[in-house]
């Protein structure tokens, strides 16, 4: 069974419930009216009555003329105690039967439907007294026709209306609801193209409000799509960057070893390469598998207070000597700054900011590094004076492989461009934020920022 029909069943099912409970207070309602008006009618002549009786010496109740303003719709008995009809006027003057058999000796007043003969009967049994002494009981009936009739031509055009209005409920239901139901309708159809062509690119055309819950929906959905399709290219550059990576290392290993299985002999050169080329290897996926720990939330932090300043100078003296005097490399400030952190996370972070700089730094240039607060925060600069990296560059630097060409050619001690997407990684996960800034020919400026520890 569809939604659609699902939900019109059951506007239509409320509809018709709603219709039922309003009927039958209409009908309760309407009924008490006519009930309460055939009431008034008996008791105003009961009273009448009850003005003109007499009682003679049998004691038997005489009534010496009929009320001048009697409904002609009512009858009148009453019964002596001793259960023999003393007096009858009315339609149903000539019935010997009791209007109501069971109140004949009724000590007072009370109202009962009775049937006579087929007849339906509102009956008010009213006990005569003379001289305080109860002497009979006079009933007097109008006939309930009338009100039989009401209450089924009442009955009728409820029923009636029930219907009609049940139907049009869901007709209008139906037709509301495949309206609102025509963008559930797109989301299927977009999806089942995507199954089939593999097309993350298509979106949801939508042309309501995104403020009820179809636009939500079609909104995150479409953002489900655009996040899907941005990393299944991500997955597919990854792979092909991999790929690519792994096969300039493994091209130069199989051939040094095809050039010694030749000679017959270890060339110290070629031995030297292969080294090399599995230790890049070693390295790549070493980044790869910090990566795919990190992303995966495995890659644990060991957060205690960091002493910053010992941290910075420590990585300074470890940077001025890989320079080997080729680069100039100062610290050019530092402060006392303690940060919540993992020690040799953060180290790594800055080893690998300084080294970027030193590398591309040419010979005779200078890199600085800096640490200073800045109101509840550290900020730890990293600058150089080297080539810079293009503007077009600058906002894929963090991602992984991606490495400015025009200012960082490849070579053997070229990375892998995974450095900085691990630095980005420690960074954030210490609530902090790294920035960079850089002018083609200008050099390059990173700044990470870092909370400040607080006892």
């Amino acid at each position: 069974m569809s939604l659609r029909l699902r939900l019109t069943l059951l506007y239509s099912a409320l509809m018709g419930g709603v219709l039922l409970v309003f009927g039958l207070a209409a009908f309760i309602v309407v009924n008490n009216v006519l009930i309460s008006s055939v009431d008034d009618t008996l008791t105003d002549a009961a009273e009448a009555f009850e003005e003109l009786a007499t009682v003679n010496f049998l004691e038997e109740v005489q009534f010496l003329s009929l009320p001048a303003d009697l409904d002609t719709n009512v009858s009148v008995q009453v019964w002596g105690l001793d259960d023999e009809l003393q007096e009858s006027f009315g339609p149903l003057g000539h019935v010997r039967q009791a209007f109501d058999p069971f109140n004949k000796r009724t000590t007072e007043a009370v109202y009962q439907e009775t049937n006579l003969n087929g007849r339906h009967l509102r009956v008010l049994n009213v006990p005569l007294k003379f001289n305080e002494r109860r002497v009979a009981v006079m009933q007097v009936a109008v006939s309930l026709d009338t009100v039989r009739m009401a209450r089924s031509y009442l009955v009728t055009v409820m029923a009636v209306i029930w219907l009609y209005g049940v139907i049009t409920t869901a007709v209008a239901s139906s037709f509301t609801v495949g309206r609102a139901l025509e963008p559930i309708k797109s989301i299927v159809e977009t999806a089942e193209h995507i199954n089939r062509a593999d097309d993350l690119s298509r979106r949801i055309p939508f042309q309501g409000t995104e403020e009820d819950e179809i636009g939500g929906l079609i909104t995150t959905f479409n953002q489900t799509l655009e996040r899907l399709e941005t990393l299944f290219t991500s997955q597919q550059r990854f792979l092909a960057d991999v790929s690519h990576e792994l096969r300039t290392p493994l091209t130069v290993i199989k051939g040094n070893v095809d050039l010694m299985r030749r000679m017959k002999q270890f060339d110290a050169e070629s031995l030297t390469s292969i080294d090399q080329e599995a230790g890049r290897l070693t390295r790549l996926v070493g980044g790869l598998l910090m990566l795919a720990q990190a992303e995966s939330g495995k890659l644990p932090l060991n957060l205690r207070p960091v002493e910053l300043d010992l941290l910075v100078t420590e990585v300074f003296q470890e940077m001025y000597i890989l320079a080997g005097g080729r680069v100039n490399v100062h610290l050019s400030e530092i402060d006392q700054l303690v940060v919540n952190g993992d020690r040799d996370r953060l180290k790594q972070v800055f080893i690998n900011l300084v080294a970027n700089a030193i590398q591309y730094t040419p010979q005779g240039g200078d890199v600085f590094i800096s640490l200073s607060r800045v109101k509840d925060q550290a900020r730890i600069i990293c600058r150089d004076t080297g080539p810079g990296i293009p503007s077009e560059d600058l906002p894929h630097i963090f991602e992984r492989f991606y490495r400015a060409e025009k200012s960082r050619t490849r070579g053997k001690s070229t990375g892998f461009g995974l450095g900085l997407s691990i630095a980005k990684w420690i960074v954030e996960h210490h609530s902090g934020r790294i920035e960079v800034n850089s002018k083609d020919g200008k050099g390059t400026t990173f700044v990470i920022w870092l909370p400040l520890w607080t006892v």
